[in-house]
């Protein structure tokens, strides 16, 4: 008869292909009585981790995976394969051999006791080490995040960011429509989500240095950082891939005014005399229509870096094809910008009032069709 499964691995992937099967062996030795499966949650890798976890679930039937389509990021991910287990605990650990799979037997008797809610791994713990990963400069950036993260939740462990952890399936399930999934670091999702305090038993951790593929964490891990903050605090009030794009379009907003001034004041020539350029209403229009061309590209570069981080647009010509479909779907907010910015000024409305206000207009319209069209369903 069938060992009831224990126990599931949930293990985001990006372009991980060499990693598997060492790491598969790996849990095996680890977990010897130990009713397991793990769940690979590719982000589409171009390497072929998805095909390669196929293959090995051929041979083994305890390896599944889960190849995402269209999007990316390793909260959600996490969460993904955490509900797609019946297991009745789960665990979250990396696919890249930094986590050491002999900690998963403790932790999962720490679980099943029924005297903690969560076990997770510490790099931080005393017995633990970072030597071998040989990234002072993340270790020292971890401790400001781990500080401030400590704030947030409340729960006084040493390494809440920590990427390796233990809970029983239900208390994920309970809270998985409350989790925002935004971001890098679920545990801290987790941990500001819950409502009842949570027993935690942790483990020290000899943090490893990373075997093959890809880092999941890139150049906006500490914003995206930033953005779960943020979305713990006021993502209920205002949405928070709205806030972001409104945050883009505010700098933007600056771009547009400096390259406005650039055009007319030194290439141009023209004074700004008691709120108003001194060009004729033809020349500001053009002058006008230039800085907005060049904001809006600048708005297209930091929205498909930062707020659609996890369906970001990568190489050559998909960055081209996707800014002219972000230029096609704002060009009626383009033309809205300019047509409001000239009638505001026939009505002797000041210029500074007058092209932003044009830019407020086209903003809802950006948004709304760039989401669909550019980084949605219809896009890329």
């Amino acid at each position: 008869m069938a060992q009831t499964l224990q126990l599931a691995i949930v293990m985001p992937t990006l372009n991980e292909r060499g990693n598997l099967r060492p790491l598969v062996a790996r849990l095996d030795a680890a977990l010897k009585g130990i009713a397991w499966e793990a769940i690979f949650v590719d982000d589409n890798s171009r390497d072929g981790t998805a095909d390669e976890a196929r293959a090995i679930a051929l041979e083994d039937p305890r390896v599944r995976c889960i190849q995402r389509i269209g999007r990316r990021g390793l909260a959600s991910a996490a969460i993904e394969g955490m509900c797609a287990t019946a297991a009745p605990v789960v665990a979250v650990m990396d696919a890249d051999h930094q986590h050491d799979p002999k900690l998963l037997p403790g932790m999962l008797a720490a679980i099943e006791s029924g005297e903690y809610d969560l076990a997770y791994a510490s790099r931080f713990a005393e017995g633990a080490s970072t030597e071998a990963w040989g990234r002072p400069d993340r270790v020292k950036a971890s401790g400001f995040a781990n500080a401030i993260a400590r704030k947030v939740t409340g729960v006084d462990l040493s390494d809440p960011m920590s990427g390796y952890f233990m809970l029983p399936t239900t208390t994920l399930r309970c809270d998985a429509h409350r989790l925002s999934g935004v971001g890098f670091k679920i545990l801290l999702d987790i941990l500001a989500t819950v409502d009842a305090p949570m027993r935690v038993k942790e483990f020290p951790l000899d943090f490893a240095a990373r075997a093959d593929g890809e880092s999941k964490l890139d150049r906006t891990v500490v914003f995206e950082f930033l953005i779960g903050l943020y979305d713990k605090w006021l993502g209920r009030i205002i949405p928070t891939r709205f806030a972001l794009f409104g945050t883009v379009g505010a700098l933007g907003v600056l771009v547009q005014f400096a390259m406005l001034w650039l055009v007319l004041s030194v290439f141009l020539g023209q004074r700004f005399v008691y709120g108003h350029w001194s060009s004729d209403e033809t020349t500001f229009n053009i002058a006008n229509t230039i800085a907005a061309l060049v904001a809006m590209t600048f708005n297209f570069v930091l929205n498909n870096e930062l707020t659609y981080a996890d369906k970001r647009l990568r190489g050559f010509w998909p960055l081209c094809k996707g800014w002219a479909q972000f230029a096609l779907t704002c060009s009626l907010g383009l033309l809205t910008n300019i047509g409001a910015t000239a009638a505001l000024k026939r009505m002797h409305i000041h210029d500074v009032i007058a092209v932003l206000v044009g830019i407020v207009l086209a903003s809802v319209w950006n948004f709304a069709l760039s989401s669909k069209f550019v980084w949605g369903k219809y896009g890329n």
